[in-house]
């Protein structure tokens, strides 16, 4: 059934908008960033493995926190390797259907509502779905060059309007201040 609902989104020119986004936003992180990341992940490590005690280090031995360790050390990891990959463009599309992202298909019947926020002020122009499941974290897609009227407007065909949010979320809004 859902082969048959990409065939129909694609046929159907006239009823979808369709762009671009990157599969992630890449930060511009400078020495400093850098440099203050070491020193946190210094700081980590050391508290895994070592308490204060009277001023001085005491080694936690058997009790040491080694998965938080582990933790740290596996995003250090992935935070470097991503830090090479190219940025890829993914392709979104509007549709009667639904809405799809690099070809996977979210329906409409399983989102609870949208959201457009747009302040042209901050250059700020994302495009937020939240679904009915509790288990699936919010989606949030720049809109680019789209009008965010023109992308409000076909969605309120087929979804609520979440009119309450009005700025981007506070784990997005973290994620830009530390660069991550």
């Amino acid at each position: 059934m859902s082969n048959q609902i990409f065939k129909n989104m694609a046929q159907n020119n006239a009823n979808y908008i369709k762009w671009q986004i990157p599969n992630y936003r890449k930060p511009e992180r400078n020495r400093r960033w850098y440099i203050l990341a070491s020193i946190f992940i210094v700081i980590a490590l050391f508290s895994c493995f070592f308490g204060i005690t009277n001023w001085r280090p005491v080694f936690l031995g058997y009790t040491s926190n080694f998965l938080f360790a582990l933790i740290i050390i596996l995003a250090s990891i992935i935070m470097i390797i991503n830090e090479n990959q190219p940025v890829n463009l993914l392709d979104c599309e509007l549709g009667p259907e639904g809405f799809k992202l690099a070809g996977r298909l979210y329906e409409y019947n399983s989102l609870r509502n949208f959201s457009v926020v747009y302040k042209p002020r901050d250059g700020l122009k994302n495009l937020y779905f939240e679904f009915k499941s509790s288990t699936k974290q919010r989606l949030s897609v720049p809109l680019r060059s789209l009008d965010p009227l023109a992308v409000r407007n076909f969605l309120l065909r087929y979804l609520k309007e979440d009119l309450e949010r009005t700025d981007v979320p506070l784990s997005e809004q973290l994620t830009k201040l530390l660069k991550l």
